[in-house]
């Protein structure tokens, strides 16, 4: 898949803020400091399309990007698991994202990113479930790649698969956004869905 061009296209806190269905969206879900902005930027060719903050947690929104005039959605959901936001706005946000997975007609994937070199907290497995429910697991991102050698990897991986209790067919692939790996096979995953999507509407 070739991104020729990416914008901001809405900023929404609540259902009546999100923009239109007529689009597919792809979400991604991760805790405050697992890369997920830098990912994103990476993927759509953009520096600072979202905004990689130094206060892990401050991502409050839900934020919806225009992807090649419109042909699919990236949205950014509001990391979860930061330690130092109080518990009320913490609750505020798990809210606001399950809010927006019961009631996304449009919304075709969910890209869980998790850190590659520790084992899933219970917020990600409670996020993995959540999709689990909502038929919209089974694409989970290992991020930063780069800081663990292979043999690492390989005992991981498997780690990470055994505490999201995900399935044999569900994909887990390593990424790294300083090394820009594994960036390549997530948007070839991403065209599937959408080309899948398009089909499926067209039946």
């Amino acid at each position: 898949m070739l991104i020729k061009k990416s914008d901001l296209l809405t900023i929404a806190a609540k259902p009546a803020q999100y923009p239109d269905e007529a689009v597919v969206e792809i979400a991604f879900a991760g805790r405050s400091n697992v890369g997920k902005s830098s990912l994103i930027n990476l993927l759509l060719g953009r520096k600072n399309l979202a905004r990689v903050s130094g206060n892990p947690g401050k991502t409050r929104t839900i934020n919806f990007y225009s992807v090649n005039n419109d042909e699919f959605r990236v949205v950014d959901l509001p990391g979860y698991g930061y330690a130092k936001v109080s518990k009320s706005l913490s609750e505020n946000w798990g809210e606001m994202i399950e809010t927006y997975l019961k009631r996304r007609n449009n919304l075709a994937i969910v890209v869980q990113l998790v850190d590659c070199r520790h084992e899933p907290s219970a917020q990600d497995v409670q996020m993995y479930e959540w999709l689990k429910t909502y038929e919209l697991d089974g694409l989970v991102v290992a991020t930063k790649s780069d800081k663990i050698s292979k043999n690492e990897w390989a005992k991981n991986k498997n780690a990470i698969r055994k505490k999201l209790g995900m399935e044999a067919d569900d994909v887990l692939l390593p990424v790294s956004a300083l090394k820009k790996t594994g960036t390549g096979e997530l948007l070839d995953i991403i065209a599937d869905v959408v080309a899948q999507w398009e089909e499926m509407q067209n039946e």
